[in-house]
């Protein structure tokens, strides 16, 4: 026999009765655990209230366990003639096997346990390139601490959303939410519209829709420098046009950033994009101004963390936190010494996931550092 079997403390529930099938027939019971441990720490105690005390019941309790093993098995497993009372044939019987029966019980929680740690010990993370590009390292660095194997993927938001549906990715940063109820979210943060104007041309503050349209009426030979609509910051700033009462003709249209601020920087159009595209793509900045865009409830966009919530919730709550800390603390200082012409509330890092309450938006630099525009 193995050593002294600890057991949590417990109510015991025992059936006296096998269970009966949809026949009508009695099916064989299978052993309760629980008692089959508190049988093997009895004959190992010597008596009942040796072993109640090691398990913490009652000795009824333990009385009770044993009887429902004898109705489960058919057999008897204590001789109660003597006293203290001993273990019959069966009983020994039951005793050299209780043991390594109990020992795989506790092995497959344990396999199961380690098997939960090494799945989430892999994350499969996708994000949206500028976040991959800028925010990323920095959320990798805080990572690598928890996470054996760390696999981030990026891409467009449609393909991210369509490969955590399809189980290739465990989780993913995205700038738009699908509505399909297996996904939780979390609202991380927003980032603010902003106009990029060809270095050196004469361009004065937009606070409204009319100042945008008088500035560019003044240039009629500069069109917009579109992302495509085949991306989701495409179609975001299409509507975000058409909410400022703007009817801009078509001319160019890039997938990424680059090629973009490349047609911006020679001089042929200008473009509206974000501080995390801006850093992604700043090797332009040098070429180029910024300039900020009219307040509007359709001026940002907000990146959202998204995982099936029964399996990555815990993992999702951790990295959001993660990502928060990284914003506050790497890239906002980035983006302020780099970027000093962007609006103070250019990226609001949201302090509590969206699930669970309003979330409340905190403009990155703190009041003592004003980054941007002095206000008039």
């Amino acid at each position: 026999m193995g050593g002294t079997v600890t057991m949590p403390r417990f109510t015991p529930s025992v059936s006296l009765s096998a269970p009966v099938s949809a026949t009508g027939r009695h099916e064989r019971a299978l052993p309760d655990l629980h008692a089959l441990a508190a049988f093997v720490t009895l004959c190992e105690a010597g008596s009942m209230a040796q072993a109640a005390q090691r398990l913490g019941v009652s000795q009824s309790a333990v009385s009770q366990l044993v009887k429902g093993l004898e109705t489960t098995y058919g057999v008897q497993l204590l001789d109660r003639d003597v006293r203290p009372a001993r273990p019959t044939r069966a009983g020994h019987i039951l005793l050299d096997m209780a043991d390594e029966l109990l020992a795989h019980a506790r092995s497959v929680a344990e396999h199961l346990r380690q098997r939960v740690r090494q799945d989430h010990a892999q994350i499969r993370l996708g994000c949206v390139d500028s976040f991959a590009a800028t925010v990323g390292p920095a959320l990798i660095r805080a990572l690598s601490g928890s996470a054996r194997e760390l696999q981030l993927w990026s891409g467009l938001t449609p393909g991210l959303n369509a490969q955590l549906l399809a189980r290739d990715l465990d989780l993913a940063i995205c700038t738009e939410v699908p509505t399909d109820p297996r996904l939780a979210q979390h609202l991380l943060f927003s980032e603010s519209w902003v106009a990029v104007f060809p270095r050196g041309m004469d361009c004065p503050p937009l606070r409204h829709a009319h100042d945008l349209k008088q500035q560019l009426q003044s240039l009629p030979a500069l069109p917009l420098i579109r992302y495509t609509l085949r991306s989701v910051i495409g179609q975001q700033v299409e509507r975000f046009i058409r909410h400022l009462g703007l009817e801009l003709p078509q001319r160019y249209a890039f997938d990424a950033t680059d090629p973009l601020l490349s047609v911006v920087a020679a001089g042929l159009g200008w473009a509206i994009s974000t501080p995390l595209c801006l850093w992604q793509s700043r090797a332009w900045l040098d070429q180029v101004q910024l300039v900020p865009l009219p307040a509007s409830r359709l001026g940002q966009r907000e990146f959202h963390l998204l995982c099936r919530e029964a399996q990555w919730g815990t993992t999702a709550d951790e990295i959001a936190r993660l990502t928060r800390s990284v914003l506050l603390q790497d890239v906002v200082p980035a983006l302020r010494h780099a970027m000093p012409a962007l609006p103070a509330d250019a990226i609001r890092v949201h302090t509590a996931p969206a699930r669970d309450a309003p979330s409340t938006p905190l403009p990155f630099p703190a009041p003592s550092t004003t980054y941007g525009v002095p206000p008039p």
